[in-house]
């Protein structure tokens, strides 16, 4: 919406509903935005900042592919020769090796996994729209990924792997195999998700396939309070040691109980 005004009326029946119904806060995240409109004319706060991938897909996959970096070129390769197998669907046993992976991928970044009831829930709500896509090397599922659909839209949303396969490039081979199936459904653009900033490694593997990068700001009304961060950073770090040595039935209900609160 380009109008400012139109906006400010539609932040200010957010935020007064938002009081109305007792929430904390009130969280926007535009990937096109005035930001001296919105911190001025609306009281949004400027809390964190991202990036978002989007592949053309409009482009037939012969130019696409001479978008790709090198080293793109390279992973697919050795993705290739390593003869990988491929599962997509829904069901309830490809959900449980796509969550096997994804405790794996949460321990080793030392974050609370969500829990398994919200993947369930997603695959309830959402039915043909959501797809759960496994790489295998002999029968070992080494990587999996999570993605959405809507309209003419395919979006990554979730992704993890086991590390001992890296070097096989399964998350390389399930990226290029969902843009196949994009392009055969006439989708016309690859979402490939946010990307925190202090994550410099999962951005430049976006940024391999060609995938036009934009800012994505979040805004926040009212605005957080400031905390201690040295306590908070001694905090977080305890917390990350602890979460690495818990066994899988702690540390899945901790991400229970932090998903209750946080989206």
């Amino acid at each position: 919406m380009r109008n400012s005004d139109d906006v400010q009326q539609l932040l200010a029946v957010a935020q007064h509903d938002a009081k109305r119904a007792g929430c904390k806060y009130i969280e926007i995240r535009p990937l096109v935005s005035d930001e001296s409109q919105l911190v001025s004319r609306t009281g949004l706060a400027k809390t964190t900042a991202a990036v978002v991938h989007r592949l053309d897909l409009t482009r037939n996959q012969e130019n696409v592919a001479r978008s790709f970096h090198k080293q793109c070129v390279r992973n697919l390769a050795r993705a290739s020769n390593n003869n990988l197998l491929y599962e997509e669907g829904r069901s309830e046993e490809l959900l449980r090796k796509f969550y096997s992976l994804l405790l794996l991928t949460r321990r080793r970044h030392m974050l609370p996994p969500q829990p398994l009831a919200w993947f369930q829930n997603l695959v309830a709500l959402l039915g043909h729209q959501l797809k759960i896509r496994v790489a295998y090397k002999d029968n070992t599922p080494i990587a999996s990924i999570m993605t959405l659909s809507f309209k003419d839209i395919v979006t990554y949303k979730y992704g993890c792997s086991d590390s001992r396969f890296n070097s096989l490039q399964g998350t390389s081979f399930l990226f290029w195999r969902t843009m196949l199936d994009a392009w055969a459904d006439g989708a016309s653009v690859f979402d490939m998700g946010r990307s925190d900033l202090h994550n410099p490694g999962l951005i430049a593997f976006k940024d391999h396939w060609g995938a036009a990068r934009h800012d994505l700001t979040y805004y926040r009304f009212p605005p957080a309070r400031r905390k201690d961060s040295s306590s908070e950073g001694n905090l977080l770090a305890a917390a990350k040691r602890l979460l690495k040595v818990v066994p899988d039935p702690i540390f899945t209900a901790v991400g229970g109980l932090l998903y209750r609160h946080v989206g």
